[in-house]
């Protein structure tokens, strides 16, 4: 790990399929940022039936953008995405019926929101070391990051609800973990699948 984090950077996959810099890498982030964010809040409205929850694709989603991008695109494109629900647009998973804005953020999911930033900077961090460029890699990339949402939901919880730690890992960790891993076995792939596709152009 510690040799990863102070490797040289690599070229993300989208830095090689739309080089940075030019007189045009400001439209570029813009135009990064704003997909990707509109892909979470999509991702946040699709419901999967899965055991022992439905699972949404938005973790997937956030995962595959910040391997896609690179850290400081892909917290960027978080950051956007909580601003637009912040602002009140209905981008969250049950917005409706709840209403969004800054209740619903520091509501009971609020530890999950915020633990997309983080995630966001360990994945996009991790891709940007070469991480992308290898299935088991990435998988474990994006299963640090998932753990890290689950973590501070579950703190979230715990702290902020005045869950007990043992009722909050039962409502807010456990049902996940099983989803997690195959979002994250999903995204490893089509990341991979990315990079096999522009090597061979």
């Amino acid at each position: 790990m510690r040799f990863a984090l102070t490797a040289q950077a690599q070229p993300t996959l989208a830095d090689t399929i739309w080089p940075r810099g030019g007189a045009h890498r400001f439209l570029r982030s813009a135009v990064l940022i704003g997909f990707g964010a509109l892909l979470i809040a999509i991702s946040a409205k699709i419901k999967v039936p899965f055991h022992p929850v439905p699972m949404t694709l938005q973790t997937l989603a956030i995962a595959t953008i910040a391997a896609a991008l690179g850290a400081r695109l892909a917290v960027g494109t978080v950051l956007a995405y909580l601003a637009a629900g912040l602002a009140g647009l209905p981008v969250f998973t049950n917005t409706p019926p709840a209403v969004p804005g800054l209740l619903y953020m520091i509501g009971p999911t609020g530890g999950y929101l915020f633990g997309f930033i983080v995630a966001a900077a360990i994945v996009g961090g991790l891709a940007d070391r070469g991480w992308d460029r290898s299935l088991p890699r990435l998988f474990l990339a994006m299963l640090i990051g998932d753990a890290a949402i689950l973590s501070l939901g579950v703190a979230w919880l715990a702290v902020g609800a005045g869950l007990p730690l043992a009722k909050a890992l039962a409502v807010g960790f456990y049902p996940f973990v099983l989803s997690a891993l195959v979002k994250e076995a999903l995204g490893a792939a089509m990341i991979r699948g990315g990079w096999t596709t522009v090597q061979r152009l």
